[in-house]
């Protein structure tokens, strides 16, 4: 019974025959190996694209012993998460323009089969010290790429992206004093964390300023207690640090009927879509999360492909972005 293959695809043998050569120099030439004459290569190349001629990416990887796969690791349950979500998208899309595709690693405890994981690098944002699934991935054989520092004292990333968080959140305390704020309360993650630790540096720096604990990757109603506990103490200002956790808050406020910006100035630390869209809009600070998952791939091709030992560190501009919520 006839079956429908479609059209043959373009072997290298093809490509030779069109060029005039042996198949080792098509294999050379295109891949920028051995003592060729420019005019040779520019021949090969041209007979490629007259035969449509495409690589195969997965010959070429198991040639080279590599997968052709980098991994993505983010905090256990912050996956929706607006950053996080926009982060991997622009990891995604610089990985795919490198040749690679882009694994979610998901907080997983089996730890023979995480060093099964067949991948040529691997990026972990927000590494936090007492992440047991961190704990398995730093062992591992493969170059890794942090999204801010990993402050475990066996961190050895090849590369860091991050933002000046302190600078960033100094900035948006100076803009709330501007408003009249004198008590502000402060809802910031823990520690053990570097994006957690800079944001509660830049509050140590305020007298008046007192930082409420709250998680990372937090529940709801954790927000909501902490919002009830900073209005016992009659706020001037309230700024939410975790992402996305300012539009529970501005909804368990309005519940309360407590009144943003006219009773109580609202902002956000990290920024998102959503924050922008609601009523009032949620002033905040954008520290564009798809432009550091690019650059922490860009910094992972550099070692994994490229041969560099270490990549330079990357900072990505973090921007207040004023909006309804903090002007009275």
């Amino acid at each position: 019974m006839p079956t429908n293959r479609g059209p043959r695809r373009a072997t290298i043998r093809d490509v030779a025959r069109e060029a005039g050569v042996s198949t080792t120099t098509v294999s050379d030439a295109l891949a920028g190996r051995g003592r060729l004459t420019e005019a040779t290569r520019q021949r090969v190349r041209a007979a490629a694209d007259a035969v449509g001629y495409v690589a195969s990416a997965a010959a070429r990887n198991l040639r080279l012993g590599r997968s052709g796969s980098l991994g993505l690791y983010l905090p256990d349950r912050t996956v929706g998460f607006e950053y996080y979500t926009h982060l991997a998208r622009g990891a995604a899309e610089e990985a795919l323009g490198h040749g690679y595709a882009l694994t979610l690693i998901p907080a997983w405890h089996d730890a023979q089969q995480l060093a099964a994981l067949h991948l040529d690098g691997l990026i972990v944002s927000d590494p936090d010290v007492n992440d047991p699934v961190l704990q398995i991935l730093r062992s591992l054989p493969i170059p890794m790429v942090t999204c801010e520092q990993d402050l475990h004292p066996d961190a050895a990333p090849v590369g860091v992206v991050h933002s000046d968080h302190a600078a960033a959140m100094t900035e948006l305390l100076a803009h709330l004093r501007a408003a009249g704020a004198h008590r502000i309360d402060v809802l910031a993650p823990e520690q053990t964390n570097f994006f957690g630790a800079e944001i509660r540096r830049a509050c140590r720096t305020d007298p008046e300023v007192r930082v409420i604990d709250v998680p990372l990757a937090y529940e709801m109603s954790q927000i909501r207690t902490a919002v009830d506990v900073s209005l016992g103490g009659s706020p001037d200002a309230l700024v939410v640090v975790p992402d996305g956790a300012a539009l529970g808050a501005l909804q368990h406020l309005q519940r309360r009927g407590v009144s943003v910006p006219e009773d109580l100035p609202l902002a956000s630390y990290v920024d998102g879509p959503s924050l922008a869209a609601c009523a009032p809009s949620i002033t905040a600070v954008d520290i564009d999360p798809r432009s550091a998952g690019a650059a922490a791939v860009q910094s992972l091709v550099g070692v994994v492909r490229d041969g560099a030992e270490y990549a330079d560190p990357v900072q990505v501009s973090a921007r207040l972005v004023v909006r309804e919520s903090t002007q009275r």
